[in-house]
């Protein structure tokens, strides 16, 4: 199911192309020359790389919020709690 989002994101892309904005963004030296190298060995400029990229994020986090979601009804435990159940159970 997230393949096919982050696909009909790349098709609405596709679509608004014309309407792209402009942005500025700011690269460790290291990151731009594995982009720079991704985009010559790809035949993909860099911004599309980086959109990708984005939208594959983008849809991550909004599968981490629907399972969230589904799961607030769930009971809870402490940090503490678990850890000390681990060390009297002899798991750590």
């Amino acid at each position: 199911m997230a393949g096919d989002a982050v696909f009909e994101l790349m098709e609405a892309d596709k679509l608004m192309c014309d309407q792209s904005k402009r942005c500025t963004i700011y690269f460790e030296p290291v990151i731009h020359a594995a982009l720079s190298l991704k985009s010559a060995h790809s035949q993909r400029s860099v911004s599309e790389i980086v959109n990708e990229a984005v939208r594959v994020a983008l849809d991550e986090e909004h599968q981490d919020l629907a399972a969230f979601e589904t799961r607030r009804g769930e009971p809870t435990i402490s940090l503490g709690v678990l850890l000390n159940e681990l060390e009297v159970s002899g798991k750590i």
